[in-house]
């Protein structure tokens, strides 16, 4: 079973360098991937939402997400996991970025995109929440685009994504609760 899930993400790969990548996508998904680098466009939203009242609370739940998606996919995860980078392994495989120092699974730039990406989509007007999550859908795409990354650590990081976007508010609305009965002298 994993030795068919390996050679699938490796076709997958392969077929992306061979078939997809030109010189018009590339500038393309090489800028789109410096978005995520350390979680940069989703902090910078993040903070911009802390400025004003009506969005503070979403900016916390933004910074949480990715705090949580630091500790449990880069800290965790991928040293407990220790799975080596696709063009480690596939001989054919050109990166067309520099070659990342961590291991690969699961991808923390779609984790990151995905925890904030998801509370931005669901908690914003769809006019600024829609574009989020195309923004986490291109990262992740890029990370495949760029070689960097197999097609099993982008939906992973996916999935993580997700799940820690709804811890992140749920411990953002608790420690609200909290707050608000501390002061209300409960």
């Amino acid at each position: 079973m994993m030795e068919a899930l390996i050679h699938l993400d490796s076709s997958i790969l392969l077929f992306i360098q061979d078939f997809i990548r030109n010189d018009i996508l590339t500038p393309f998904f090489i800028f789109i991937t410096t978005l995520g680098n350390s979680g940069f466009i989703w902090i910078s939203i993040s903070v911009l939402l802390l400025i004003f009242p009506r969005t503070r609370k979403i900016g916390c739940m933004g910074i949480c997400a990715l705090i949580m998606s630091l500790i449990i996919n880069n800290m965790i995860l991928k040293n407990l996991v220790e799975r080596s980078r696709p063009y480690d392994a596939i001989t054919a495989l050109v990166p067309l970025i520099h070659k990342p120092a961590d291991f690969s699974f699961p991808s923390g730039h779609t984790a990151s995109a995905f925890a904030a990406g998801c509370i931005f989509y669901r908690k914003l007007p769809k006019k600024i929440g829609i574009p989020t999550l195309i923004l986490a859908f291109l990262i992740a795409i890029s990370r495949l685009y760029l070689g960097v990354h197999y097609p099993s650590d982008v939906i992973a990081g996916m999935f993580s994504g997700i799940a820690i976007s709804f811890m992140a508010e749920m411990v953002i609305n608790a420690s609200t609760v909290t707050q608000k009965k501390i002061k209300e002298g409960v």
